[in-house]
């Protein structure tokens, strides 16, 4: 109430000092006015005649000169306003002075928030997120309870399922996205879907499981993007460069021009034909993957992590593996390491325009571009 009761204060200061002058009479002003000060002269010199304390010729001489400087006062000062009426003046100094504070508080009262207690700025910087995350969470918890008590209604399993793996609930996805394929068939789409979901709940491996289901998609629809790219990783990740390139190649091939995904697959392509590739992982590991506890599991990952990591420190040039490694922390939850992850890509191939633009769109679909 302090705070409040200073910056009133300060207002009504402010106020009554613009307007101070328009309650005051224009007597101040026109006694320091040039003709004042000529006329009291002539007066004065009428007196000292009558008095005997001036001749008459130096009293005339005197009043010629003060007439002369009286008449050139009067031409040079500017033409008077009309005087405005002092109680009207007054009264428009009284009514602002009580009257713009009314309005003010009128206006505040109904519209602002008085009684808010202060807002941290990092909390405003995290509401607008924090606000749509958890408007997320509830229209999720809504779908799931409307799934609880119709469990054959497929496309609620169809929207559900690419949320939960927004959300990072990987599991809760795998299990959404194989309800869409029981209770509405069969598509390369939604095998693909099911495939990239298992593949971010083992930290982006593609491991047998995911494999078996881009290779069910890839035989529903050869020309499905996601399965075909996949499935050239999947290669990749077993050390067939050879392989992994020829899928790439074939679905660049028929890719249309204006595909969003093409750069990804040009950097992939680019990556396996200059050499350095993502650490290969032999059949028997992927399979040993697949039988670990999370806790393994994780450890594996991360070492393929820190590995690639440490490659790219010293050859920056591998647009797809800075993506991959970006991904790799964010499936990991560690946002901060993925956006020094992005920092230090953009560094590196800073000087290469070709290769910079590619890692922008990358960096863009897995929403780091800012």
């Amino acid at each position: 109430m302090t705070l409040w009761f200073v910056f009133a204060l300060m207002t009504v200061a402010a106020i009554f000092a613009v307007l101070w002058p328009l309650g005051r009479g224009a007597g101040a002003e026109n006694q320091g006015s040039e003709v004042v000060v000529y006329k009291d002269q002539l007066a004065e010199i009428e007196r000292d005649l009558a008095a005997g304390l001036i001749a008459a010729p130096e009293a005339e001489a005197a009043r010629v000169e003060i007439s002369r400087r009286l008449l050139a006062a009067a031409g040079s000062e500017p033409a008077l306003a009309p005087k405005s009426s002092l109680k009207w003046r007054r009264a428009a100094a009284v009514l602002t002075l009580v009257g713009l504070p009314l309005t003010a508080i009128a206006i505040y009262v109904p519209l602002g928030s008085p009684t808010l207690r202060d807002f941290p700025l990092a909390q405003r910087e995290r509401g607008s997120g924090s606000g749509m995350a958890q408007s997320l969470e509830n229209l999720v918890v809504q779908v799931e309870q409307h799934l609880e008590k119709n469990p054959t209604d497929g496309r609620g399993w169809n929207v559900l399922a690419p949320v939960l793996e927004r959300l990072g609930r990987f599991d809760d996805a795998v299990r959404a996205y194989r309800n869409a394929l029981t209770y509405n068939g069969e598509s390369a789409e939604r095998r693909s879907d099911l495939g990239e979901a298992i593949m971010a709940a083992a930290s982006g491996v593609v491991t047998a499981e995911a494999k078996a289901e881009f290779e069910r998609a890839h035989a529903l629809n050869a020309d499905d993007p996601k399965a075909n790219y996949f499935l050239g990783l999947a290669a990749e990740q077993d050390g067939r460069k050879d392989d992994a390139a020829n899928i790439w190649r074939t679905l660049l091939a028929k890719a249309p021009a204006d595909a969003s995904w093409r750069p990804l697959i040009q950097s992939s392509l680019a990556r396996v034909g200059g050499g350095g590739t993502m650490p290969a992982l032999s059949d028997d590991t992927i399979a040993a993957s697949k039988d670990m506890s999370e806790g393994d599991r994780g450890t594996m990952i991360r070492g393929m992590v820190e590995r690639l990591a440490t490659r790219l420190k010293q050859n920056g040039d591998d647009v797809d593996g800075w993506l991959r490694l970006v991904r790799a922390y964010l499936v990991m939850g560690e946002r901060d390491k993925a956006r020094g992850a992005s920092t230090d890509a953009r560094q590196a191939v800073a000087n290469d325009a070709e290769r910079l633009r590619q890692l922008n769109e990358g960096l863009k679909t897995l929403g780091l571009d800012g």
